[in-house]
């Protein structure tokens, strides 16, 4: 999304904005699926056995119900919180900073739970809580500060970096073979990412020399059906053309020839 948004000449916000439903749809495809298939053929999924189910209690028991409490308790603390105390009542920030003060609050109750010895959750509550919210921590160091705009996207990168490498010296994982296997790692695909950026434009400027860009531009304009035709057309063209080229290169070639056309047609 970021590369999209510095081809397309948006605001990195904007384009995070413009994927969160596609991504919640995308993501609930993924789990209506494998919810049918553990329906239809159980045996492709199998549960865990009960002997394999060792986030238990003291007597025996596994309290799952003690999650979805968790659950709305920090949402209704959340939303309350920013009704109250914020000036956001709508929009993609809102939802962003509410998800952020959910599991800020649900790591807080966990954390008081564990510590004071309060017996107010369940193991598996407990476990589920102080699993995920390190990463979601992570995420938010980086996509959740570009998309409210505390930080451009070098900034997030960095704030990303410095999560990652504190986490892994609070698990007690991190060591100097390990940050120089990250660091060439990045090298490597830097270096990859630029080769393909070089490649990209000297086909574009060679492209655009000879107005090919226009004559693309009037073709995709030309559809029939309009607008839906052409996103018709150009989802079927990038759905094939990706079965051969990399998102880079479909990132640096093809979408900005895609972009005037788009803009003509009046497609945000």
């Amino acid at each position: 999304l970021i590369v999209l948004a510095d081809q397309l000449g948006r605001s990195v916000g904007d384009m995070y904005e413009g994927a969160f439903i596609p991504g919640l749809v995308l993501s609930a495809m993924y789990a209506g699926y494998v919810f049918l298939i553990t329906i239809v053929y159980p045996k492709r999924a199998p549960g865990l056995p009960p002997e394999a189910q060792t986030l238990r209690d003291a007597d025996g028991k596994i309290r799952r119900f003690s999650l979805l409490v968790v659950t709305i308790l920090c949402f209704a603390v959340a939303y309350a919180y920013m009704k109250l105390f914020t000036k956001l009542n709508a929009g993609a920030d809102f939802v962003i900073l509410t998800m952020s003060i959910m599991v800020a609050v649900a790591f807080v109750i966990a954390l008081a739970n564990k510590f004071l010895k309060l017996n107010l959750l369940s193991r598996m509550t407990e476990q589920v809580i102080f699993v995920m919210v390190p990463p979601l921590a992570l995420i938010f160091l980086v996509l959740g500060t570009i998309f409210i705009g505390l930080a451009t996207p070098t900034e997030g990168g960095a704030m990303g970096a410095a999560g990652a490498i504190l986490l892994a010296w609070g698990k007690k994982r991190m060591t100097f073979d390990l940050l120089r296997q990250a660091t060439e790692s990045t090298a490597k695909l830097s270096a990859f990412v630029l080769f393909i950026l070089v490649g990209a434009r000297v086909f574009s400027l060679t492209f655009y020399g000879v107005n090919g860009h226009l004559w693309v531009e009037h073709l995709l304009v030309g559809l029939p059906g309009g607008a839906t035709g052409f996103l018709i057309v150009v989802n079927v063209m990038v759905f094939l053309l990706a079965f051969f080229l990399d998102f880079f290169e479909l990132a640096f070639i093809i979408v900005p020839l895609l972009g005037p056309a788009a803009d003509k047609l009046g497609i945000d």
